[in-house]
């Protein structure tokens, strides 16, 4: 089974720039990923995805990586993960566009026919609405599914709707994906990127509304959007202090045998609370 990993961001950086897939891990990201499908023209998709491998093979790659290889049912997913079977080792995940159960099955499939190691994760974008209502079926077609990734241009596209920072015309489709990746016991999904990077006021507003329906990062397009991601996706330090507060209320609660703690302003937590407090004292590394 692949390893839990999730991410606060994940910066997406064409494949064939060699530059730029070297450089992109210094920017901050949680992880990058190297797109082979949208970034890269059909015709120099050959010459990216063996370029990339040889890249990845060399290790001078650092950091969390990943690549976003071609939709299932194209004439590129078998060729992108032949190419980039030598360079397992130094993946993550792969991330699968245009998600499917049926398009999962097959990344699967091709997967173990290259020998991939367990360990090596699918992330899949749910950005259709069959993808979004599907979500489910998607996260169970492998055990290699570990998170799921929103994609609102191709969702709006769709739809017929126009993207905006607030993002009420999507709310629907991202509540749903986070319901489906938490039933389907998967980490909480990653939202899609925030396209206009000049306007810094919008991203930070797209930022908290995906954590406030509870996604757990967000993809980025320009380095310059990190520090708006991670900031918004910290915890602050009320919020930390809190956590501490309910974890020490519950600690001496067990200890006298008691599953049911009270806070000092007459607040009781019980197990539910007591865990979302130590994840996020775990994940502010507290």
């Amino acid at each position: 089974m692949a390893l839990r990993r999730s991410y606060r961001s994940v910066l997406f950086v064409p494949a064939d720039r060699t530059d730029r897939v070297l450089s992109a891990p210094s920017r901050g990201a949680d992880a990058i990923v190297a797109d082979l499908e949208d970034a890269v023209a059909p015709d120099t998709k050959a010459g990216a995805r063996t370029s990339l491998s040889e890249l990845l093979v060399t290790g001078r790659v650092e950091g969390r990586a990943l690549v976003r290889v071609n939709a299932a049912g194209t004439p590129y997913i078998a060729d992108d993960v032949a190419a980039l079977a030598p360079a397992f080792g130094s993946l993550e995940a792969l991330v699968l566009p245009m998600s499917s159960p049926d398009g999962v099955a097959e990344l699967h499939r091709l997967l173990d026919e290259h020998g991939a190691p367990d360990d090596l994760a699918i992330v899949a974008i749910a950005e259709t609405a069959a993808g979004i209502l599907d979500a489910r079926e998607i996260a169970a077609a492998s055990p290699r599914v570990t998170q799921m990734l929103f994609g609102p241009a191709d969702l709006s596209a769709e739809l017929g709707v126009t993207v905006t920072a607030g993002g009420a015309e999507l709310s629907h489709a991202r509540a749903h994906l986070v319901l489906a990746s938490a039933a389907a016991g998967l980490l909480p999904p990653v939202d899609g990127p925030y396209l206009n990077v000049d306007d810094a006021a919008g991203l930070v507003r797209s930022v908290r509304v995906a954590r406030t329906l509870g996604f757990g990062g967000k993809a980025a397009i320009h380095p310059a959007q990190l520090g708006a991601i991670h900031a918004e996706f910290a915890a602050d330090e009320a919020t930390l202090d809190w956590a501490r507060e309910v974890v020490a209320a519950a600690e001496a609660a067990a200890a006298c045998g008691s599953g049911v703690a009270r806070l000092a302003d007459g607040t009781f937590v019980d197990e539910p609370i007591t865990r979302r407090a130590r994840a996020l004292l775990a994940g502010a590394g507290s």
